[in-house]
């Protein structure tokens, strides 16, 4: 770590991030350690005091003050290390393979008294002989030095702590060099741009709240815990001062902690701090996404969401500039005018509100399809079991479960249709699973074998006439003019509002190619449309996907 003055800006590589650590721990002379400045100037560059001890290139390795055998991280190298490690434990979690979710090891995030973090890491055959608490501090005995991943990393420093087959760890009680609780390493909307996509390293993102799954934050807004626990995923729109508006999708443990701090507060809570996210394009837009590494801090939770509340307080018409009606807006269209959208040279993946009549249910082709309990991906007969059709799916054992792929005519005062239905929009539609039809159909006629194709059943044939709201996604697929074919990713009643977090890529199965190009097989509509009607959903959508941007030139 190089010393310069005051600043905590630190890393093995020069990048442009704002590093801050925790003024929770104190120094012997009685200063603090560092605090957040991120509130202090809307464009987030501000310096942050420090007076964490920098350690000078010619210092010796090991540490005088704990003797020959204890090592700071700034002097971890590659290699077995027979010394003594001394930091906090700031969180640990589990590292799983993505495809198979077998459990590969344990991941940790580590500082020590100088304030520099490294990450940790335990094999899974280690897994559970060692007892860690988030928090405390520990006395590491033997290690390796491992070359640290290129994808996805947490700290700067160029190697990682793997515990070994003689490593000891020690709880160390009242250890009398304070070591700091957390650092955090801020990003802004600019530089997560710049990254966007890269797969490199993680950073943090601190903001205020605009939407929590759709709903306006108010004194009274209200989480729905059970459906956010069935999805295990929440979308929230953050912004950084007067920046643009962006979405941060919560996965898995960051939602459920998400839900757990938001309720905990008693009152609806604005800040948002997530640590360790992945910026990602998804439907055109910037977003951010949580890992498996990723925390949640709320208002009053760590010291940079301290700073961001007293700026937030001092800055309500900044925060207040971009209003949830703006950000929610979705332009309804007609048929006619998203065939003709679909016609232009300029379009691309976009969402849209259709608001369209059942008409029937296509049954030249079945209505459900066999997927993947692992991936949601087509699966074929094998020999003796199903093989999942998912290249990147390296899931052995195989379990079929019938999900929604239901093509259903539609029309409106323009024009008709083909619409796909696909995973849980089928369900918003008959109020049932697909697997749970199946099911009960074999139920009731016993004796039919399992290659038997189950009829379209009654409670699709009773949404014929019915009329709803569609949110659907004008994919890849129809800009290429392999199907005409429109994907729904939601259905809605014609009085209900629009729900933004439904609206992404996340919300339907992840479905193979060779499943999306089956819907294509229907006669599309006419062609005979007027250009004024395509140039306007155009208009719309690209101001839709640019609105933060220019929201952020236009002050």
């Amino acid at each position: 770590m190089e010393s310069k003055g005051n600043s905590t800006v630190s890393s093995d590589q020069k990048t442009n991030e704002k590093t801050f650590a925790s003024s929770a721990t104190m120094k012997p002379h009685g200063k603090s350690t560092a605090a957040s400045a991120i509130a202090a100037k809307p464009n987030g560059k501000s310096d942050v005091p420090s007076d964490i001890p920098k350690k000078q290139k010619s210092d010796v390795a090991l540490s005088s003050a704990h003797g020959d055998r204890s090592m700071f991280f700034i002097d971890v190298s590659f290699g077995p290390h027979e010394v003594e490690l001394r930091f906090r434990l700031i969180h640990f979690w589990e590292a799983r393979n993505p495809n198979t979710k077998e459990l590969i090891g344990q991941e940790m995030l580590l500082i020590d008294e100088e304030g520099t973090v490294i990450q940790g890491f335990i094999t899974a055959g280690r897994v559970g002989m060692y007892k860690l608490t988030s928090g405390s501090v520990y006395k590491l005995s033997n290690f390796f030095g491992s070359r640290s991943k290129v994808q996805f990393r947490v700290a700067d420093h160029r190697a990682t702590i793997s515990f070994s087959w003689n490593s000891d760890l020690k709880v160390l009680e009242n250890h009398p060099v304070p070591i700091l609780e957390d650092r955090f390493k801020f990003h802004s909307y600019e530089e997560f741009q710049a990254n966007c996509d890269r797969i490199v390293d993680l950073y943090d993102y601190v903001g205020h709240m605009k939407l929590v799954n759709g709903q306006t934050i108010t004194d009274h807004t209200a989480l729905d815990e059970v459906d956010i626990a069935e999805k295990r995923h929440l979308c929230v729109h953050v912004q950084t001062h007067d920046g643009p508006v962006m979405k941060l999708h919560l996965w898995d443990n960051a939602a459920s902690e998400f839900c757990q701090k938001f309720i905990s507060y008693g009152r609806t809570p604005t800040v948002l701090l997530v640590t360790t996210v992945n910026p990602k394009y998804l439907g055109g837009t910037l977003a951010l996404a949580s890992m498996a590494s990723s925390r949640v801090f709320m208002d009053t939770d760590v010291q940079p969401t301290k700073d961001y509340l007293a700026w937030l307080s001092s800055n309500l018409d900044i925060a207040n500039k971009i209003t949830a009606e703006v950000v929610t807006k979705r332009e309804p269209v007609t048929l006619e005018e998203l065939y003709s959208y679909i016609k232009q040279e300029t379009a691309k993946v976009a969402w849209f509100e259709c608001t369209t009549t059942i008409d029937d249910i296509v049954q030249s082709s079945s209505w459900y399809y066999i997927s993947c309990g692992g991936c949601n991906s087509n699966t074929i007969k094998g020999s003796t079991s199903l093989i999942c059709n998912n290249k990147k799916c390296v899931k052995r054992e195989v379990t079929g479960v019938p999900q929604y792929l239901t093509k259903i005519a539609v029309y409106d005062k323009s024009e008709q249709a083909v619409f796909a239905i696909l995973g849980d929009a089928g369900k918003e539609l008959t109020g049932k699973h697909a697997s749970e039809l199946v099911a009960k159909y074999f139920e009731s006629n016993e004796g039919l074998g399992a290659k038997h194709l189950v009829p379209v059943l009654q409670a699709l044939l009773d949404t014929i006439g019915h009329t709803h709201k569609f949110i659907v996604k004008v994919s890849d697929h129809n800009l290429t003019g392999k199907t005409q074919t429109i994907t729904v990713t939601k259905i809605l009643p014609p009085e209900a509002p629009l729900a933004i977090a439904h609206l992404e890529e996340g919300t339907t199965p992840a479905v193979s190619d060779d499943v999306l190009k089956g819907v294509g097989d229907e006669p599309g509509p006419s062609t005979s449309f007027e250009h004024s009607a395509g140039d306007r959903v155009r208009k719309s959508s690209e101001s839709l996907e640019s609105l933060e941007a220019k929201r952020s030139k236009s002050g």
